[in-house]
């Protein structure tokens, strides 16, 4: 089997986990307490993040790849550091969206390989949306029943036509660091649009070509972007460290991303 079918392969595994985590989370949020606790960095976890960790995983574990999810055990580095191919999972992506009620959360799953996403899965559980890629580009439709059956499916970037340059932007972030960043830009005389979104929606806002840049001038975790990353790149754009021209990279010892740049 050629590696790049076996990626393609595996990525139809991860649509499928990522859909039944998003039935998990719509239960969850339909109800009127979603079990909110704070964990030790003060950072929300609810019922919907662990039953969509537990999907998920039922589907990737039948894989035989290792995985790393923001609600599974603290790997150590020693044991993940050789890792060659492993998943990289946050199974409910702005859990602060969720308990706002605002739609605006995502189940994020990538494959690393060599510490760069070789392909990924955003999935919009409230309107079943999703995106996904690997190395024969990057996609987007619509979920349209429970087989997983996709519809309406767009390959990104998407020909939109605007006048504007569109900078997407952080609900709870934007601090001032980003403001004077978003000051800096050259937009070749055209006004600027801030536009704020939740999760790794702003990552495929950029993809798809509803945004020229996403800054993040602020904390994030690689599981906060591992996925978004994959359906950037392979649409053509890219995530760079924030005053390089260096992609992010995943599987580092401190888990931590620096300051990136989506564009």
């Amino acid at each position: 089997m050629k590696p790049e079918l076996k990626i393609t392969e595996l990525i139809q595994t991860a649509i499928r986990a990522a859909i039944q985590a998003g039935k998990e989370i719509l239960e969850v949020y339909q109800r009127s307490d979603f079990e909110l606790e704070f964990k030790s960095d003060q950072s929300p976890l609810t019922l919907a993040d662990k039953r969509a960790h537990q999907a998920i995983t039922r589907y990737l574990d039948s894989t035989g790849i290792p995985l790393l999810s923001e609600e599974g055990r603290n790997i150590p580095y020693d044991e993940r550091k050789d890792w060659d191919l492993f998943w990289m999972v946050d199974p409910l992506d702005g859990t602060k969206e969720f308990v706002k009620r605002n739609n605006e959360f995502t189940v994020n799953i990538a494959l690393i390989r060599r510490n760069s996403p070789m392909g990924g899965v955003v999935y919009v559980p409230v309107n079943k949306l999703i995106y996904w890629a690997d190395s024969s580009g990057s996609f987007k439709a619509l979920v349209a029943d429970e087989n997983v059956q996709l519809t309406t499916i767009h390959q990104l970037p998407l020909a939109i036509p605007r006048e504007n340059f569109v900078v997407a932007g952080s609900r709870t972030h934007m601090n001032s660091e980003t403001s004077s960043f978003i000051q800096s830009l050259d937009t070749k005389g055209n006004p600027v649009e801030i536009i704020s979104k939740g999760s790794s929606l702003k990552i495929c806002m950029v993809a798809e070509g509803l945004a020229d840049i996403y800054p993040r001038l602020a904390p994030t975790m690689e599981w906060d972007t591992a996925a978004g990353h994959a359906i950037v790149k392979y649409a053509g754009k890219n995530i760079y460290q924030f005053g390089k021209q260096e992609p992010l990279i995943y599987n580092k010892e401190n888990l931590l991303n620096p300051w990136f740049v989506v564009k």
